[in-house]
């Protein structure tokens, strides 16, 4: 008989995700920023980490969690970034 080790772990790390998964779906919250403001920007991808590990907070020794939590951040930063580019072209245009 071979015993496997470890895999209550693994399974309760995954239930967690699963969990956090859940929790996170849907709307966060709202960021607002000044797109010509780099510190607006800044403070609006503060925020939205602020409300990413707000959500997770629970889970937050979970490794994939973590990662999970991450991942969103990154996310939500590039998403911030981009539509502020957006958002100063649209002007320049005008």
């Amino acid at each position: 008989m071979i015993k496997i080790s470890g895999l209550d772990e693994l399974t309760r790390q995954l239930d967690q995700a699963q969990a956090a998964i859940d929790e996170i779906d849907g709307e966060f919250g709202t960021v607002s920023f000044d797109p010509h403001d780099p510190a607006s920007i800044e403070a609006a991808i503060q925020q939205a980490e602020v409300l990413i590990d707000a959500k997770v907070q629970p889970w937050a020794d979970n490794p994939l969690v973590a990662q999970l939590a991450d991942g969103l951040k990154e996310q939500y930063r590039n998403a911030i970034i981009e539509r502020a580019a957006e958002a100063r072209l649209a002007s320049d245009q005008e």
